[in-house]
């Protein structure tokens, strides 16, 4: 039996704008998405944001009901059968939020533990079990508004698994906490895969993806771009070459500069503190340096290296081909 099954799963949303003259119209948050998970498998769902990951989470976990298709957890129907999908699995989402900071560590496992049901004469041991799971044995007694992000997730962990689900959702777990604790997290979550819970991961941060995910599935615009292990997911660029460039105030305008380049594949720029990260892919052994500097006429450069491609690229290069496609529609 599969863990999770998706097979066309759609999800509309109506919006209402005007107050004289009401206007209706409708936005299509998933398209078709389509893909299982096996039994012990740690699944990545990657994406950009308002791609449709957290709509498709929250189809398959019950808190959604789809706009058609169907989705089964466990083999339980996910519209027809929600209490039995509940009981099986957990949800951890990012964020500040599902935790009562003024109580202790402690006292809101007793409590989550009371409203999952766990059985009164397990749930001490199995707090213990999940606080040392966790790294937080010894802090537990300490109230939750003073510990730090990666702490507040790692408490979201065990809570989540209190009820011993064998599905769990992990909706950008690591997203706003350090670098120390992102790792923490990380080997949490390796730590439960490797006790046989299925785990259904969204993440922004490549290098995590790539470090935990059996397989992955990019959805960009709603549905399902590109599906496989890391490795031939990164297959897709390896007949590329990465250009790096530090600089400072590169816009839209050079991005599309550097694109409309013979040679060149993809571009994208990410802000990095003061700075900006561009990276742009070029065909194998194309040496376009000078073209691409040329077209930061003016802009302040810092370093430039060309690198071997990562997850990373291939991602991008995944999410720029479906825009290209989505302009190429709307014309």
């Amino acid at each position: 039996m599969l863990a999770i099954e998706a097979r066309n799963l759609r999800r509309t949303y109506s919006t209402r704008s005007g107050f004289l003259r009401p206007h209706r119209t409708e936005v299509e948050a998933v398209r078709g998405v389509t893909f299982e998970v096996a039994r012990g498998e740690l699944f990545g769902l990657l994406g950009p944001n308002g791609a449709g990951k957290t709509t498709t989470i929250k189809m398959l976990n019950t808190l959604l009901l789809p706009t058609s298709g169907t989705a089964r957890v466990l083999g339980h129907d996910v519209a027809r059968d929600p209490v039995a999908v509940r009981r099986r699995i957990g949800y951890v989402f990012g964020g500040d939020r599902g935790l009562y900071d003024r109580l202790s560590a402690l006292d809101n496992l007793r409590y989550f533990a009371e409203l999952y049901a766990v059985e009164p004469r397990d749930q001490k041991r199995r707090i213990a079990e999940l606080l040392d799971l966790v790294g937080l044995s010894g802090r537990e007694r300490e109230r939750v508004e003073g510990y730090s992000r990666g702490m507040r997730q790692r408490l979201h962990i065990a809570r989540g698994l209190l009820h011993r689900p064998e599905v769990l959702f992990l909706d950008e777990p690591s997203i706003g906490v350090d670098p120390v604790a992102a790792r923490d997290l990380r080997r949490t979550v390796a730590d439960l895969r490797a006790g046989g819970t299925t785990v259904l991961l969204t993440a922004h941060y490549m290098a995590e993806a790539d470090e935990l995910c059996d397989r992955i599935a990019v959805i960009a615009g709603g549905a399902i771009r590109a599906l496989g292990t890391p490795d031939r997911l990164k297959s897709r660029v390896q007949e590329r070459d990465i250009v790096e460039i530090e600089a400072y105030g590169v816009s839209d305008g050079h991005l599309e500069r550097i694109r409309a380049l013979p040679g060149v594949r993809g571009a994208s720029a990410e802000d990095r503190g003061v700075l900006q990260a561009l990276t742009v892919q070029t065909e194998r052994g194309a040496d376009l340096h000078a073209q691409v500097l040329a077209t930061l006429d003016g802009i302040r450069i810092g370093r430039v290296l060309t690198r071997e491609p990562t997850l990373e690229d291939a991602y991008i290069a995944i999410v720029e081909e479906e825009r290209e496609g989505l302009e190429v529609a709307s014309v």
